[in-house]
């Protein structure tokens, strides 16, 4: 696992503005510090180079047993001159997809029950300026594949403006979600599943 990327600005690629070299950081010493939760691997990936003048980015999957159940994308972006949309100099950018189990997917609730995880998880840590998608998808097999089970997925697409220039609790809120939406109990809660209880 390396260090995350950055976009550099085209004209001055070694300067990085204080705010986003702490953005860097923060994002390092959650990728290479102290695991999150046990279920959740972080990594680096490469930052998309039109959306900003400094980006960078992690990906992250949640396992059960050694199989992945939910993925995702987290992108900061950096305006030094602000952007239109934007409240401040950062914008996060949130992607989140989780298998779903059918009897849950079916609920007409869900999507307003995720988008309310992830507003909460923001509450804690200040942010504005939040909008977003939450989309259900079944997927059927036909043809050869007809014989392989439905699956359901839970897609998340969100962005917002963090209320600081300190994103570690934005980071860990990404992580909580994407753990709630693979359907994992919250950090610090052990599930009474399998416990014969």
């Amino acid at each position: 696992m390396g260090a995350p990327r950055m976009t550099p600005p085209p004209t001055q690629a070694s300067e990085v503005p204080a705010p986003f070299q702490r953005a860097l950081d923060t994002l390092r010493l959650a990728v290479e510090g102290d695991e999150i939760r046990s279920e959740l691997e972080l990594e680096s990936m490469p930052a998309p180079q039109r959306l900003a003048p400094y980006a960078a980015a992690l990906s992250a999957s949640v396992y059960r047993d050694d199989t992945e159940i939910a993925m995702g994308r987290l992108i900061v972006l950096y305006d030094p001159d602000g952007h239109s949309g934007w409240v401040g100099s950062f914008r996060i950018v949130a992607y989140i997809r989780a298998d779903l189990e059918p009897e849950i997917a079916a609920d007409p609730l869900i999507g307003s029950v995720a988008w309310s995880w992830l507003t909460e998880a923001l509450d804690i840590v200040g942010y504005a300026g939040v909008s977003g998608t939450i989309t259900r998808a079944v997927s059927e097999s036909f043809g050869d594949k007809q014989d392989d089970p439905s699956t359901t997925e839970l897609e998340m697409r969100a962005s917002w403006s963090p209320a600081g220039e300190d994103l570690a609790g934005h980071v860990a809120a990404w992580c909580e979600v994407m753990c709630m939406a693979a359907g994992l109990p919250p950090a610090g809660i052990t599930s009474l599943t399998g416990s014969g209880t």
